[in-house]
């Protein structure tokens, strides 16, 4: 198949990215390096069936992109990340979150584009649940404008399905932890730790250590959003984590013995607006895609501590 992925340069994007190439698919990747990374993608520079447009999903002439290389799916993970960001400029993140999301879709419905695979957020749009492990039927309750433009775009991309037979599934992924994770931005904790504790510096715990959070390794997640692409799952949000709740203070104890460093952080006053619990039900994901997660914590956090040891040494 054709595939185009937005926000190619990041994190998840670049590993999925590398996945859909292994898998024989020809792949064109778009990001702005608003926070994704060029040395991310700097091994794909001569791979015959890789092609990088440098473009903002908010301001290109996405109709044009699209109708010169004609993707099959769209894979959408171009946004803006940063939760307190969303909160301190509501209408930045809007601009890009929902505004670049539309853009996507007109653009995608205009070039006979199949099907699009959106990510929402499973970590944030569900705000304080009822129920832990928290399933899809449970409505959401958006916490942040982040949260309240994935739940948009989620609403948007329907409509554009119903209205237009443009098919979509949304990736609602928890946690995503793995090797390119930034380790300066606010979500990364992993990274964050992992890099502090191989350079020997301190590490912060907000709150006292018991906020849980559903740790999920970024293969498992670029997995679920391959299964997307296919026909099941029209219309659908999958959850994508793991089930299992994760403490600050386990999390901090996995990585420092992977690094093997004292597991000692400082424990700073909680901050504003974090959630106290999140876990999700990955039930649905199991049952419709066949999906499911395979790389348990510590295997993930020793895989991704590696990565940051050989970025530290070399």
């Amino acid at each position: 198949m054709r595939a185009l992925v937005t926000g190619a340069a990041g994190f998840i994007g670049s590993t999925l990215v590398d996945r859909l190439l292994s898998d024989g698919h020809s792949v064109v990747g778009l990001d702005n390096y608003a926070s994704g990374r060029a040395t991310n993608l700097e091994h794909l520079v001569e791979v015959v069936e890789f092609a990088f447009v440098e473009a903002d999903i908010v301001t290109a002439d996405l109709q044009a992109i699209f109708a010169e290389h004609q993707p099959e799916v769209v894979f959408h993970l171009a946004a803006q990340i940063d939760v307190r960001h969303s909160v301190a400029d509501p209408q930045f993140d809007a601009s890009v979150n929902v505004i670049g999301t539309v853009r996507i879709a007109d653009a995608a419905r205009q070039t006979g584009v199949r099907k699009i695979v959106h990510t929402s957020s499973g970590g944030s749009i569900y705000g304080t649940p009822p129920t832990y492990p928290t399933a899809e039927a449970v409505p959401t309750d958006p916490a942040s404008p982040y949260a309240a433009g994935k739940v948009a775009g989620e609403i948007y991309l329907n409509t554009f399905r119903h209205l237009y037979g443009l098919e979509c599934s949304h990736i609602a992924p928890a946690n995503v932890y793995g090797p390119r994770q930034d380790p300066h931005g606010e979500a990364g904790v992993v990274a964050i730790f992992a890099q502090a504790l191989l350079s020997g510096k301190s590490t912060k715990v907000f709150g006292d250590g018991s906020n849980t959070r559903d740790y999920v390794f970024v293969d498992d997640v670029v997995d679920a959003f391959v299964k997307a692409s296919g026909p099941a799952g029209g219309g659908q949000r999958f959850n994508v984590g793991t089930g299992v709740e994760t403490s600050d203070r386990q999390l901090h104890s996995a990585v420092a013995a992977a690094v093997g460093a004292p597991d000692d952080p400082e424990f700073h006053p909680p901050r504003l607006g974090d959630l106290k619990r999140s876990c999700l039900d990955i039930g649905l994901a199991e049952q419709v895609l066949g999906w499911r997660p395979r790389v348990d914590l510590d295997e993930g956090v020793a895989r991704t501590v590696e990565y940051f040891r050989q970025k530290h040494s070399g």
